[in-house]
């Protein structure tokens, strides 16, 4: 007597995977006039370089067993306050997020393997989160946030330069204050040259606001270093 599907077992990586099911993999496979994935691979792996003998490999264990084991191997680390600041700082996480989120494969597996981040995953959280509020304000619109702080600084910069062309004064210089993030200055000034902008940056006390080609300034608080004075 088969197993119900939903007596299956779950706790294993390939049903949080996003693959083809068994049924999707048949029809594929008979789209191509195979009758099995080992077919296929006979068909398309030179057989010069197959291996023709079983990994020896462990068997599979379900995803919990490989947590555990990791966070075992993790709790030997000894774990020190950051002081690193520039932004980098612990923050409390929600067991829903954590679990259904940054430890959800399918936010990250799904993707190519020379991509540098989940930026596919991570976009459709944004998606997921601005359904959600459409949801519960019943607005035709929601805004989300870009993919990090100094994308979202450099966006709003080249956002201030196309306002005052539409307005038909361009201004082509931006400050940026001294205390903002150096990770978020750096892309700043690599967005300004193509966009023929001027990025000045230094203390928040020297702008000058008499600058006819002043489009914008940007502030930070607290300040990278934390201070909040």
């Amino acid at each position: 007597m088969a197993t119900p599907d939903f007596l299956s077992p779950t706790d294993t990586f390939i049903h949080r995977h996003l693959g083809p099911t068994d049924a999707e993999a048949h029809e594929m496979l008979a789209t191509l006039g195979l009758q099995s994935l080992e077919e296929l691979s006979e068909a398309t792996v030179p057989a010069d370089i197959r291996l023709r003998r079983e990994l020896d490999l462990p068997l599979h264990r379900g995803e919990h067993a490989v947590l555990e084991e990791i966070r075992s191997i993790a709790a030997d680390n000894q774990i020190c306050r950051s002081l690193i600041g520039m932004g980098y700082h612990d923050c409390l996480t929600p067991g829903v997020i954590q679990r259904n989120i940054f430890e959800n494969p399918s936010w990250y597996t799904q993707y190519t393997p020379y991509q540098a981040e989940i930026a596919q995953g991570r976009l459709e959280a944004l998606v997921n989160f601005q359904t959600m509020v459409t949801d519960l304000t019943g607005l035709p619109l929601a805004n989300a946030s870009l993919l990090d702080e100094a994308t979202a600084a450099a966006e709003a910069m080249a956002m201030c330069l196309a306002i005052s062309r539409s307005s038909g004064r361009e201004r082509t210089e931006f400050f940026a204050s001294q205390d903002c993030h150096p990770q978020t200055i750096a892309v700043m000034q690599t967005r300004a040259e193509p966009l023929g902008m001027t990025l000045r940056v230094g203390r928040t006390q020297t702008i000058d606001f008499s600058n006819p080609q002043l489009a914008g300034i940007l502030l930070q608080y607290p300040a990278t270093d934390g201070y909040v004075g």
